[in-house]
């Protein structure tokens, strides 16, 4: 006789007011699986998983773990019957050390005559946190502050706290969106340890590259039902785009129309706070859209930063139609025609707890004010007109950005900028994040961009992307320019040459 799943979800059930976000969901897991959860923003991975850890209960629907049947009311609930979550947003405190941040609100206690006093018993805490550490391949102190910890030991030390509540199941919510190339390879070897010694991991991700490496099974969900499940031997990602969006996307490349115009944008000379004495040039006809690829810490965001006024340059100039334009802040950009889609939406994008209205109109409020006050209906009127455009998926403009999925809020800091008739658009990693679906339908606002005259600039450090979209691709390396390529020479070898400093085959 079989074995029953570890975990079993059956006819899941979840609405909100107006929203119906799941309706009669199937999900399970069995021991020692990896199983990938997969569909665009709003599909109800997020609601599903969720009920999963006890921070929504289900409309309708029975959850079993090891064949018998559980309610989950709360997060203890979800701890107790061994399900670890490791948020995209990491639930660690970087004032305190990887110890304190393992065993938080579990800290063992000194006993004897001092068992009366609670006092930690510092020397167990940390030879216990050191064997999860060591399970995980991370070398380091457990009394070292996690503040001076990267973002990927930071994730390992939250898996470290999972494993250390003795979890036989974890869900990974996204856990390489911060990370670099060889820090995502680590992690990918990690689970598939976890895997090895039988723990479970429901693996949530947009990035389906990773997903055909290590999946055992993908469950794809679209508008808060199954839509399919995909065998080991079935994963594609054409298979995957197919389930989560229910049609075929085009390739992300789409020959202009018509040949870039002639150079209208510059930079000479630029020189960063970062790279002291490495200078960059470029420049941009209307119409191209000019891709930068490289190694994270290359220098890109720090470039398009400078550019667009956030931060100091030490040296160089910004021409626009051949004439040397000053720009000390982001307010003189603005007025130059230049506009940039941070890498970082949330934090310098947008102001998330505004509504989709305020967030369209802040750039140009003054055009909407009479003797001081902002006209409300006239606001009103020219964002929705702009959101309608662009699809921002809501029930109103009146909306919170924070309510919105990463695509619809990437859509809003792109409908700021629209209105107000851009000659530069920079977008840096402007999908990180986001589905597949939402990622083609800003492939097609930034062609329409470019189709349009506008002049687009694209970081981004997802190699299909940035091959797919660009007419050139400058390559960086260590604050420099290493290569620029054409059409033609734009090739993954060539990129990952020129990113670790080398020069492009001849």
């Amino acid at each position: 006789m079989n074995a029953p799943p570890l975990l079993e979800m059956r006819g899941i059930g979840k609405r909100f007011p107006g929203v119906v976000a799941l309706d009669a969901v199937d999900f399970h897991v069995n021991a020692g699986e990896i199983v990938a959860l997969l569909g665009e923003n709003g599909a109800g991975k997020s609601t599903l998983m969720k009920i999963l850890g006890g921070l929504h209960q289900p409309d309708a629907g029975t959850i079993q773990v090891d064949g018998s049947p559980v309610t989950i009311h709360s997060v203890n609930d979800s701890i107790g019957l061994g399900i670890g979550f490791i948020h995209q947003e990491l639930n660690v405190l970087d004032n305190l050390d990887v110890a304190a941040n393992v065993f938080l609100g579990r800290e063992p206690a000194l006993g004897g005559a001092l068992k009366p006093f609670r006092l930690i018993d510092r020397k167990k805490m940390n030879a216990e946190t050191v064997i999860h550490l060591r399970r995980l391949g991370l070398d380091v102190s457990p009394d070292v502050s996690l503040s001076r910890l990267s973002i990927a030991q930071q994730q390992l030390v939250e898996i470290a706290k999972a494993l250390s509540l003795n979890a036989r199941l974890l869900i990974m919510d996204e856990p390489t969106s911060s990370l670099t190339l060889t820090e995502t390879e680590r992690l990918l070897e990690v689970v598939k340890d976890l895997r090895a010694h039988g723990v479970s991991v429901i693996y949530i991700s947009h990035r389906l590259g990773e997903v055909s490496q290590i999946a055992d099974r993908a469950v794809v969900l679209r508008d808060g039902r199954n839509a399919g499940t995909l065998a080991r031997e079935e994963i594609t990602h054409d298979r995957m785009v197919q389930l989560m969006v229910g049609r075929q996307l085009r390739h992300s490349y789409v020959s202009p129309p018509h040949a870039a115009e002639d150079v209208f944008f510059e930079v000479r000379d630029l020189e960063t706070t970062r790279y002291p004495g490495r200078k960059i040039s470029f420049a941009l006809g209307k119409g191209e859209i000019l891709g930068f690829a490289g190694l994270v810490g290359a220098g890109r965001s720090e470039m398009a930063q400078a550019i667009f006024g956030v931060d100091a340059r030490l040296s160089g100039d910004v021409l626009v139609d051949g004439h040397e334009v000053k720009i000390e802040s982001s307010r003189d950009a603005i007025r130059q025609g230049i506009y940039l889609v941070p890498e970082d939406r949330r934090q310098t994008g947008l102001i998330v707890e505004n509504t989709i209205r305020e967030n369209i109109s802040l750039p140009a409020l003054p055009s909407y004010a009479v003797r001081g006050l902002v006209n409300v209906e006239r606001e009103r009127a020219a964002a929705q007109i702009v959101s309608t455009r662009l699809n921002v998926k809501t029930g109103s403009i009146e909306t919170l950005v924070k309510n919105l999925s990463g695509g619809n809020q990437q859509k809003v800091v792109l409908a700021k900028w629209l209105q107000l008739d851009p000659k530069v658009m920079i977008f840096d990693e402007p999908t990180r994040g986001i589905d597949v679906g939402a990622k083609a339908e800003i492939y097609e606002l930034m062609r329409g961009l470019a189709a349009n005259g506008v002049g687009v600039i694209v970081i981004s450090s997802d190699m299909e992307e940035i091959l797919g979209l660009s007419d050139r691709l400058a390559v960086m390396h260590e604050g420099r320019i290493t290569g620029i390529l054409d059409r033609e020479s734009c090739t993954e070898e060539n990129v990952m040459r020129l990113a670790v400093g080398g020069r492009k085959e001849q």
